[in-house]
């Protein structure tokens, strides 16, 4: 088991790839991601309700938008910590902090999963997006049930069905023209749509010891880019993967299905936009 810092992790595979290659994408990337999903922030800071003087976790926390946001809310009284793998993300995080002179957050990088936070030490745990990609989901969410006070509140926002997830589902099937569609998987594993089967995520988090386990669906689009070279330019880097073990005539008929699908999809003044479903999950701990 690899240690950081004095802490085990349990993910060697996880902690390598989102220190690396995976965590300097979306650092690349940060203010690309932070658009294309910004329709979803007012449903999380609704489902969170961050109030002066709480202390808050913010897991998975990225280039540290939400942490910083749950920072503003909580006040001078309160405080935000903001947890994450990529070193790369956090410092983008703790610059963001500094230029809104925030002092009242902090970040830190370990193995969400495992790292002994202080019991009882905080009144929230949010995540967007952060939380599907845990190798033992049971005991990643225990570990933050113990970190809650009692009564503690969770939030999370976590990506809904393969099939009302369009800018995953359609740009996969134009990258992959005569061969199978590679999905990620629906079954629990570490993905994307990890969380997608509702029936799981209760399972996961009753299994950790939350109460009141409950699930709205929220829809908004996707906007992937803010016009057609642009999407094309973060999509191919992101699925760079799927075109590199293509012969290169079949990697040029890919990225102009990738091209077209994207074209399809552009709304003039908006950009590339998908249709796109989360679930908004909302949970606490026995008072």
């Amino acid at each position: 088991m690899p240690w950081v810092d004095g802490i085990p992790t349990a993910n060697d595979a996880a902690w390598q790839a989102w220190d690396g290659p995976n965590g300097a994408f979306w650092a690349d990337r940060s203010d690309h991601f932070n658009r294309a999903v910004a329709g979803y922030d007012p449903w999380l800071a609704r489902a969170a309700a961050v109030m002066p003087g709480e202390r808050v976790l913010d897991v998975g926390c990225g280039s540290g938008r939400t942490t910083c946001e749950a920072a503003r809310r909580a006040g001078p009284d309160g405080h935000a910590l903001g947890v994450d793998l990529s070193t790369r993300l956090l410092e983008l995080a703790r610059a963001r902090a500094a230029a809104e002179g925030l002092d009242t957050v902090s970040f830190l990088q370990a193995d969400a999963q495992m790292h002994p936070f202080a019991p009882g030490g905080v009144d929230l745990v949010v995540s967007r997006h952060g939380v599907m990609f845990f190798e033992d989901p049971v005991a990643a969410f225990a570990n933050f049930a113990a970190a809650l006070r009692r009564g503690g509140r969770l939030a999370l926002l976590v990506w809904a069905a393969l099939e009302d997830n369009h800018f995953l589902v359609r740009v996969l099937d134009a990258l992959t023209p005569g061969r199978d569609t590679p999905l990620p998987p629906t079954d629990g594993r570490p993905s994307p749509v990890a969380f997608a089967d509702p029936d799981h995520v209760r399972r996961t988090l009753t299994a950790a010891g939350f109460v009141d386990v409950a699930l709205e669906p929220v829809a908004e689009p996707m906007i992937v880019g803010t016009d057609v070279a642009d999407a094309l330019q973060y999509q191919s880097g992101l699925h760079a993967g799927l075109l590199a073990d293509l012969p290169p005539p079949d990697r040029e008929l890919a990225l102009q299905r990738l091209r077209d699908d994207l074209a399809a999809h552009l709304e003039p003044g908006r950009g590339v936009l998908y249709p796109s479903s989360c679930w908004l999950v909302t949970a606490s701990t026995p008072a």
